[in-house]
């Protein structure tokens, strides 16, 4: 699913953009370890995945109202381990910290990247996502990888001393519209093509490699189900769970209504198919990924144990496991694997970014 580079705004006062939430305890990948929920903002605040907690912080506006002409333009082009990636009209790529939960107010983190390079044939002004490989572009050996609408698909290490970019062309057309993600498993980068039958991999320090998937146990469709999708926007998504070692390929099905929203052409979700991928090369559908959840969002997919975060203090509600938690520009919702059941809203969101656990210190 590609991203549409959006404008700043150029407000007539600055006035910051409150977020809020609250800490909860986690033993999602150490017993010892105090996290935050995944997070979402929403306008004027931001919910943790109970949508309950919440906590209050100054975000900059340009981050949110970024669709009006700015004297500096920046565009809101993704975000990845909580960190929200912005680009400016000349080229220059940054990461900020702004939207992390526990990342200073006063003190906000801003990480300037080399201009990018447009290859020959290729274009670096629409973004499709961003991808991270460690929590921080601050560790020696993070990698950046920025994944353009088209054959472009760029790399940097942000802590070098003269960090630049490494450019590749991918050469299948397949690939020039999907998203990127960084596999801990196989310490690469890894793009699912269209349809999902094939899966590219790049690494920094060993030779590029596609796998081939065979989908098995497909699911059984009526013919006006299959009709349907077919008729929809697809995406394809690759998402590791760390605490599992699993990978799973999501298939997620939307279109535009028949009749538009208050006035506008929105998207809604119609379906959305789980793929557990094995060794050998099988996509097989799963309707049960145990007590894992899912976070699909324009920020880079994760998923974590459900039961990593149980029902706090206050919190109207657990995390729900077995579940897929979705967010977009025009929609944010749930779906619940087991029955394939989806409950969703129409909205609009200004950073439609799902911020995975971050560590309390």
């Amino acid at each position: 699913m590609s991203l549409l580079l959006n404008q700043p705004s150029k407000l007539c006062f600055r006035r910051p953009v409150l977020a809020r939430s609250s800490p909860l305890h986690s033993n999602g990948f150490s017993s010892s370890s105090l996290q935050t929920p995944p997070s979402m903002m929403a306008l004027k605040r931001t919910y943790f995945a109970d949508y309950a907690h919440h906590f209050e912080k100054k975000v900059p506006p340009e981050l949110v109202y970024n669709d009006i002409k700015d004297d500096d333009d920046i565009g809101t082009i993704g975000s990845s381990h909580g960190w929200v990636v912005t680009l400016k009209d000349d080229g220059i790529l940054r990461l900020q910290d702004d939207l992390n939960p526990v990342a200073s107010e006063t003190d906000p983190k801003r990480i300037s990247l080399p201009p990018l390079v447009t290859l020959p044939h290729c274009q670096t002004q629409i973004v499709t996502n961003v991808a991270m490989s460690s929590s921080s572009p601050e560790d020696d050996e993070c990698v950046v990888a920025v994944k353009f609408l088209g054959p472009q698909l760029s790399f940097c290490r942000p802590a070098l001393k003269n960090p630049e970019w490494t450019n590749i062309r991918i050469q299948n057309p397949c690939f020039f519209s999907s998203r990127v993600m960084f596999s801990e498993t196989h310490d690469m980068f890894r793009i699912p093509g269209s349809g999902g039958h094939l899966i590219r991999s790049w690494s920094l320090h060993t030779p590029p490699k596609i796998d081939k998937l065979r989908f098995q146990n497909l699911p059984k469709l009526t013919k006006t189900k299959r009709k349907l999708l077919h008729s929809c926007f697809t995406s394809e998504h690759l998402v590791e769970s760390r605490s599992t070692g699993e990978t799973f390929l999501v298939k997620w099905y939307r279109r535009t209504p028949a009749k538009p929203i208050k006035g506008m052409a929105t998207m809604i979700t119609k379906a959305l198919h789980v793929f557990k991928l094995d060794k050998k090369g099988n996509a097989v559908y799963t309707q049960d990924i145990g007590d894992l959840c899912i976070f699909l969002s324009k920020s880079e997919p994760f998923c974590v144990p459900a039961s990593s975060f149980p029902q706090g203090l206050h919190s109207l509600q657990a995390m729900r496991s077995n579940h897929v938690y979705i967010l977009d520009v025009d929609e944010f919702g749930l779906v619940e694997l087991v029955d394939s059941s989806i409950a969703s809203v129409n909205c609009t969101l200004k950073v439609p970014f799902y911020i995975p656990p971050q560590n309390i210190n």
